[in-house]
């Protein structure tokens, strides 16, 4: 593919004119070997010569120096960089050494495990004597019971998640005893989506591992592999708790990449109002995979997934490409396991053209090398932005990247200031390993696993004597001696998921013509947003009708319906004060408070849009239970005359309101060291009679980040204005003040909720000045 042609010719075509707004072009990279300081051994280095790989890039030299010196390592580098082999090819070299030593390899998804499985395979069928070398195998919760047995004594590399280890081997540690002794190696991939609760949750369950692991005689490596984000090596350190050697200088070659900024031109007089970003998307789509130039279009809900698959199908049916139509798909979650392994494959082997996917394949599952990547709308932070970006371009291949902006605020400041996205660095990721919520229900799940004692203070940090106090004065521990033995029946992991998710799946069934067959499935806590009574859902481009939601079998029964609309969800949520149990003055003109909240939401409609013109064409009102999550919060109440006095000056104060609270939400992350999705928080008048700013932690019954908001709550709104008083902008831009709508667009169309305002910036510097007047920072 030649970009500058393709662009070229979109330029000319009346079609576009106008859209292309900004085009950087970053320029190609040569790539630069080096050889380790040690001959590679000889059966891999021909195992690699067969498959025309002749030197290695320099930091895969590094990272096997870095292991053979006996460190912990963690590999930093680009999309498609080779880091897998930085983790292979040292595991491999020590089990040509010693077949009986082992390895784990972690991943955050079954699919990614999956992928490599594939690889492991290949060196296995490539190796002299492959079979007994290498044994790899998957140990998850789709592992037949069958074959458990046999995996835990004979795999030499298990490849598994931190789900699993957490529920399903280390409370079971004792049939792991053999593996757990000879393990040598923990390979910990895709490192950076260890951030926030998932990333401390998963902290914990590695020092859990390699508290077991003590206990069988083995101190195994970590190897941590990674995209770019700002601070890897203190991530992989607060991961692993261990010191780590960081190879974060890139070899590996990169071709030249376009990246446009594509804005959808204006339909009316009116700024608002703009042409949809999903038909833009789509016409590009079809544009690129009529060049036969394989395309990859990310969106950032399911329902858009579906519906650029199924516009794109019908737009090649209908031209000159109809060939081609069956050469493009959908993918997102909630497809069948083998359905998503076939788009896959097919990908891979170049049978595909083009597919409309979700984040789903934004991480590293071996799709082979695209040739350009349509993102429908900013994808949120600036790291998912480039991760979705470098699925296009593999090796020295010419790339490109399209940003279609939706007509929301965040898109269209971007637009209007490309320096904004790239000459901003990419997000850090953020773990807390001292959170005592966290601590203690890790140290009940250690206890279990073997009796905690002084010296596991080394391992969970120097509030571990405390918590252990509070087990053992609870009855969940017996002290004797100076260990703590589990006194209970129940095993605390069963309850604990690492990532705050539902572990209920509901089963969406066709029953089409009297059939039964299953299609595809959807979390418990999605399913009324997704697959309520009579609204359509969208699966590889084809229409059904919900039938019926059975809420206590958790089966949706969904049958084939020939509609011109889809259906979009109208969703309601409230925050009520539950119990205040704390409260302090801010300044002179406003209060703090701390307690425990229940936020609800719930269903309550849908909308009937057409397709293609996406005419709203009718609402149904649904009486679905509403979903309730009792949490605890801070929220901080304005003395009324103060909202009067600003109102005076000619601003917003509630618009000023709002922007302060998503300064909040953007700022605590700092102080409690969690991620920006474990909060959220809205603006209403329920409980306190006044306009109020609530900020909330996003599990049951809370992990204590709005706590120590509270407890900083001055500091907090200090940040806060210092944010809105340094930006730049006059008025208000995504940066500061944030937007209007927060809730994420899971399985919403973006396209139907742009337009929102960005809260008025002044009045909200305005609000806090008058409310940190006086106050202590």
């Amino acid at each position: 593919m030649n970009v500058k042609d393709v662009l070229d010719e979109l330029r000319r075509d009346k079609r576009y004119r106008h859209r292309m707004v900004h085009v950087e072009r970053l320029a190609a990279r040569e790539a630069r070997y080096a050889a380790p300081s040690a001959p590679l051994d000889q059966s891999l280095a021909d195992v690699l010569g067969g498959w025309g790989i002749r030197q290695l890039y320099s930091h895969q030299a590094a990272a096997i120096d870095g292991v053979r010196s006996g460190d912990d390592v963690a590999v930093v580098t680009g999309t498609a960089s080779g880091k897998t082999m930085c983790y292979n090819l040292p595991v491999l070299e020590s089990l040509r050494g010693d077949p009986e030593g082992r390895a784990l390899y972690l991943f955050p998804t079954k699919a990614l495990s999956r992928d490599q499985l594939k690889t492991l395979h290949a060196w296995q069928a490539a190796l002299p004597q492959g079979d007994q070398v290498l044994r790899p195998a998957v140990y998850d919760g789709d592992t037949p019971q069958s074959d458990r047995r046999r995996i835990r004594t004979q795999a030499n590399v298990v490849l598994s998640n931190p789900d699993m280890m957490h529920v399903g081997i280390l409370p079971y540690h004792g049939r792991w005893a053999s593996f757990l002794q000879k393990l040598r190696y923990v390979v910990v991939d895709e490192l950076h989506t260890y951030r926030g609760i998932f990333g401390s949750n998963v902290a914990m369950v590695l020092r859990r591992l390699e508290r077991v692991c003590r206990h069988y005689g083995s101190r195994p490596q970590f190897l941590c592999a990674s995209a770019t984000i700002a601070n890897p090596q203190e991530l992989a350190e607060r991961l692993t708790g261990r010191q780590c050697r960081l190879i974060d200088d890139d070899g590996s070659p990169r071709g030249p990449r376009s990246f446009v900024l594509w804005n959808p031109p204006e339909t009316s007089a009116d700024p608002l109002a703009r042409r949809s970003a999903n038909m833009e998307a789509t016409e590009l789509f079809v544009e690129l995979v009529g060049r036969h130039v394989q395309t990859i279009v990310f969106t950032k809900a399911r329902v858009v997934a579906e519906l650029v698959y199924r516009y794109a199908t019908d737009k090649l049916r209908e031209g000159k490409h109809r060939a081609l139509a069956d050469r493009v798909r959908s993918y997102r979650g909630g497809y069948l396991p083998e359905e998503r392994r076939a788009i896959e494959r097919a990908l891979f082997s170049g049978e595909l053209l083009g597919v409309a996917s979700t984040n789903a394949l934004e991480l590293g599952i071996d799709v082979g090398g695209l040739d350009a990547a349509v993102l429908v709308g900013f994808p949120g932070t600036i790291a998912s932005t480039w991760q979705q970006s470098g699925r296009a371009g593999r090796g020295d291949k010419e790339s490109l990247t399209v940003l279609v902006a939706y007509n929301d605020p965040i898109d269209q400041y971007l637009i209007r200031h490309p320096d904004y996205f790239f000459s901003r660095p990419v997000e850090q990721g953020i773990v807390d390993i001292e959170n005592p919520y966290i601590l203690a229900n890790h140290l009940a799940c250690a206890a279990v696993e073997l009796p905690l004692g002084p010296q596991d203070a080394a391992l969970f940090g120097s509030a571990t004597d405390e918590v252990r106090q509070v087990l053992a004065a609870d009855g969940r521990t017996r002290r004797i001696g100076d260990r703590d033995f589990w006194a209970c029946t129940e095993v605390p992991s069963q309850r604990m998921n690492l990532r705050n998710i539902s572990d209920n799946t509901f089963s969406i069934v066709d029953t089409t013509d009297g059939k039964r067959q299953l299609v595809g499935n959807v979390d418990a806590i999605s399913a009324p947003e997704l697959v309520y009574p009579e609204g359509i859902y969208l699966h590889e481009g084809q229409s059904y009708q919900v039938r019926e939601l059975d809420l206590q079998g958790k089966v949706a029964y969904i049958e084939r319906a020939d509609t011109d609309y889809y259906t979009q969800p109208v969703l309601a949520d409230q925050c009520t004060i539950v119990g205040q149990l704390a409260e302090k003055p801010v300044g002179d003109r406003a209060t703090a408070c701390f307690g425990e909240l229940d936020v609800t939401w719930a269903t309550v409609a849908f909308k009937k849009i057409r397709y293609y013109t996406m005419e709203n064409i009718g609402q149904t009102a649904l009486d679905l239970p509403s979903q309730t999550l009792s949490t605890t919060g801070v929220w901080i109440v304005p003395e009324t005359e103060m909202l009067a006095d600003v109102a005076r000056m000619g601003l917003k104060p509630v618009e000023g309101l709002v922007g302060i609270r998503n300064a909040m939400l953007v700022t605590l992350p700092v102080l409690a060291m969690c991620d920006r999705k474990d909060l959220s928080g809205v603006c209403n008048s329920s409980g306190t009679g006044v306009p109020t700013m609530f900020v909330y932690d996003r599990f049951l019954g809370g992990l204590g980040f709005s706590q120590r908001g509270y407890e900083l709550v001055g500091q907090w709104l200090d940040m806060c204005r210092a944010l809105l008083e340094q930006c730049p902008c006059d008025y208000g831009c995504p940066s500061c003040v944030g937007l209007a709508n927060l809730r994420p667009p899971l399985h919403q169309d973006p396209d139907l909720t742009g337009g929102y305002a960005i809260p008025d910036k002044v009045a909200a510097v305005e609000l806090l000045s008058r409310m940190l007047m006086g106050a202590v920072s």
